[in-house]
């Protein structure tokens, strides 16, 4: 090592991080379409990406009209306080408005209540198998996460509330949950929030709200008049199809709101985000559609896998984890073959990998490449 080397390792910068930091692995996000056409040579059209378990069909064209309309003013800050939209999901949720908070997606009002609520020391629940966001956010601000063994791929709310100590302040719970697709009835839901100390935020991720059947859905607005101790978040990023605008928000006791706006950013949902979400809001018709599309797609899914001799964990969402065996390998058959899907070895399921629901002709391509890939 010269001198030089020694002088640079001496002064390195990033030393003076946390140790609760540093040793953070970052989220990996899915592999992009752009890069695994540089990577096998092939043509950005011919790729089917089916990994983030983004809306295929994208925003409605009620949507883009927004969005279009909204760059005339692209050189004016963003309304900070998003008024619009925070009225127009208070009348449709039946909340006050001084109980919505905005995200930079609902990723961004799972880090305000961490940053908010968490310090070091603190601790917060989670299932094993759920969003990986949980554990980061946690360690983020120097508490300590608690993982809990999972029941069916799904949450074990009886273990959970068993893991809950003094020094608990969040409990995380997904509905359904991302990445196994499992589903919490309302009534089991709302037993559980109601058994959690009062001093413990219970955050309710629901980001896969719209693709339930409307049977299914819990009443989660409502609660949160009866349980103040409950977020709820949500996104536009999943079957509103605004993946790339990055807007969600948060429903909250006023008090817990105040706390979220403390710490959150002046600006932190851009205005195109603001227009499209509020189109998108109204557009019910296009979710409905989306939501029938995603059930038949769901379906297709399952029988090709059945025709395969594969298992998979039962959806309420717009994705399938399938269990492929060396999930490792077959990924990367996959990708060769242009078909982008999610490995979940991070999860603790080495053996699985989670696909979006597609469109009817991507979700064909994907069938056949992976009774190929399974084949190779």
């Amino acid at each position: 090592m010269t001198a030089s080397t020694t002088a640079t390792h001496a002064h390195d910068p990033s030393a003076a991080a946390p140790d609760y930091v540093r040793s953070i692995a970052p989220y990996l996000p899915g592999k992009p379409v752009s890069e695994l056409a540089r990577e096998f040579g092939l043509a950005e059209a011919d790729i089917v990406k089916l990994a983030s378990n983004e809306n295929p069909r994208g925003p409605s064209p009620a949507v883009r009209a927004a969005i279009a309309a909204a760059t005339d003013s692209l050189s004016r800050y963003p309304d900070g306080n998003g008024f619009a939209l925070k009225a127009a999901l208070a009348q449709r949720l039946g909340v006050g408005a001084e109980s919505i908070v905005l995200g930079n997606g609902s990723n961004d009002i799972l880090e305000l209540v961490t940053q908010a609520f968490l310090k070091p020391g603190d601790a917060a629940v989670y299932s094993r198998h759920a969003f990986a966001v949980y554990p980061l956010a946690t360690q983020a601000r120097g508490a300590h996460g608690i993982e809990v063994a999972a029941h069916e791929f799904g949450h074990d709310l009886a273990a959970m509330r068993r893991a809950i100590t003094a020094r608990t302040r969040i409990v995380f719970v997904a509905n359904p949950n991302n990445p196994t697709g499992t589903w919490i009835a309302p009534d089991a839901l709302e037993s559980f929030i109601a058994s959690v100390p009062p001093d413990v935020l219970v955050v309710l991720d629901e980001a896969y709200n719209e693709y339930l059947e409307p049977e299914r859905v819990a009443p989660s607005p409502q609660w949160v008049g009866r349980y103040p101790q409950l977020v709820v978040s949500r996104t536009f990023s999943k079957a509103y199809g605004l993946a790339a605008l990055r807007v969600g928000y948060g429903i909250m006791h006023p008090r817990v709101a105040d706390m979220l706006n403390r710490v959150r950013q002046p600006f932190n949902v851009n205005a195109l985000a603001q227009a499209a979400a509020l189109a998108a809001l109204a557009d019910t018709d296009y979710v409905a559609q989306s939501r029938a599309i995603n059930r038949e797609g769901m379906q297709a899914l399952e029988a090709g896998f059945r025709a395969l001799g594969l298992s998979w964990v039962p959806s309420h969402a717009n994705f399938l984890l399938v269990r492929v065996g060396d999930a490792g390998r077959v990924y990367q058959q996959l990708l060769r073959r242009g078909v982008i899907v999610r490995p979940v070895a991070n999860y603790g399921l080495p053996e699985w990998l989670r696909v979006t629901v597609g469109l009817p002709e991507e979700n064909r391509r994907f069938l056949a490449a992976l009774a190929a890939a399974l084949a190779a």
